[in-house]
C-alpha cells in the first residue's frame, strides 16, 4: 500500500465538551496521536444507530473505506445487551445508539475480514458480540492502575511488546465468559484477562483490556500494538 491506512475509529458520544460548546462526538486525542504515531490515519466516525438498532452490514456500508477499524474505550456496556437485566450501581454512561453501532462495527469487522484492534471497552465489546458476558464490577477495579502484565509466549503480541508489558487500566468491568473462538493471551497478577485473540478470525485481530495511548509517549511497546493494527491494514 503506497498510502497512509486509514484507521476508523467509532467516535464516543460525550455530553459535554468545552470546545463545541453542547453535546459532541469525541475520541481520544492520545489515542488518534497513537495511530499517527504507528503510521497510520485516524478517522472518527459518527456512531448511528436510530432506537439502538443496526446492522453489521449496515455499519460496514459507512466503514467500508476503511482499511482497518479500533474499537476504543467509553461507558459501560448496558447489562442487557449480555443478558443480565439488573445493573450494578456503578455501570456507567450506557447509551443504547452507542452500544448497537459498536456491537455492530465489532461483527462486520470480524466477519468481513477488516483488521480490527479493540482496546478496553472495545475488548468487551467484542467479547460481548461473539456471545461472551462480563463481570460488571470487579472486587478491585483496574482504575488509574499502571501494572505488568504477563503475555503468552509465542504470540504474536508477545513478538512485539515481549512477555511483559507495562499495561495502563482503567477499567471496573472484565471479560467474564468468553466469546466464541476468543482466546485469552495475556493476564494481570490477578488473574484479569487482559489480551484476547481469535486464532479462526478471518482477517487480524487483536483486543487489549488497557489504553495503550496513555503511555505510548514514554513506553515503544505500546506504539508496537497500534503499529501491528497498521501493518496488517497494509497487507
Amino acid at each position: 500500500m503506497s498510502r497512509t491506512p486509514i484507521v476508523a475509529i467509532p467516535g464516543r458520544f460525550s455530553s459535554s465538551a468545552s470546545a463545541h460548546r453542547y453535546r459532541a462526538v469525541t475520541t481520544a486525542r492520545a489515542l488518534s496521536e497513537l495511530v499517527l504515531a504507528a503510521g497510520g490515519e485516524p478517522v472518527t466516525v459518527h456512531p448511528v444507530a436510530p432506537g439502538g438498532q443496526v446492522t453489521p452490514a449496515e455499519a460496514g456500508a459507512r466503514l467500508g473505506f476503511a482499511d482497518a477499524v479500533l474499537l476504543p474505550g467509553g461507558g459501560d456496556l448496558s447489562p442487557a445487551r449480555y443478558g443480565q437485566d439488573v445493573a450494578h450501581d456503578d455501570v456507567y454512561d450506557v447509551d443504547d445508539e452507542q452500544d448497537a453501532f459498536d456491537l455492530a462495527v465489532a461483527r462486520w469487522a470480524l466477519d468481513s475480514g477488516t483488521p480490527l484492534l479493540a482496546v478496553c471497552r472495545g475488548m468487551q465489546v467484542v467479547n460481548v458480540a461473539l456471545g461472551g458476558d462480563l463481570e460488571q464490577h470487579m472486587g478491585e477495579p483496574h482504575r488509574h492502575v499502571v501494572h505488568p502484565v504477563a503475555v503468552d509466549a509465542g504470540t504474536t503480541l508477545a513478538a512485539a511488546v515481549g512477555p511483559t508489558v507495562q499495561a495502563s487500566c482503567y477499567h471496573h468491568q472484565r471479560v467474564l465468559h468468553l466469546g466464541a473462538g476468543l482466546v485469552p493471551v495475556a493476564r494481570a497478577a490477578d488473574g484479569c484477562v487482559e489480551a484476547l485473540v481469535r486464532p479462526d478470525a478471518r482477517g487480524w485481530f487483536l483486543a487489549v483490556q488497557w489504553h495503550p495511548e496513555d503511555t505510548f509517549g514514554t513506553d515503544p511497546a505500546q506504539v508496537a500494538v497500534v503499529r501491528l493494527l497498521v501493518d496488517a491494514a497494509c497487507s
